[in-house]
């Protein structure tokens, strides 16, 4: 996936994804247990994560049939 950038990281509330495609991402995130915790479908740039506890996550974005898997840090 090109031009992937999630910002801040660590993060509060809000999470920024943003890619050179801009198309409609699957956004999945999992705890250190492998189980998802969070899962949305979007086509914005930025994603409310006020529901998640502190923490350390892997997140999954999935545009264009493309997948990266990134380390995801929220105080």
């Amino acid at each position: 996936m090109t031009g992937l950038n999630i910002y801040p990281n660590p993060a509060n509330d809000v999470l920024h994804i943003t890619t050179s495609a801009n198309e409609i991402k699957t956004i999945a995130i999992y705890d250190v247990m492998g189980k998802e915790v969070f899962n949305t479908t979007t086509a914005n740039e930025t994603i409310n994560i006020t529901s998640l506890n502190a923490g350390v996550y892997i997140i999954k974005i999935t545009e264009e049939g493309k997948t990266a898997t990134r380390k995801l840090v929220i105080k």
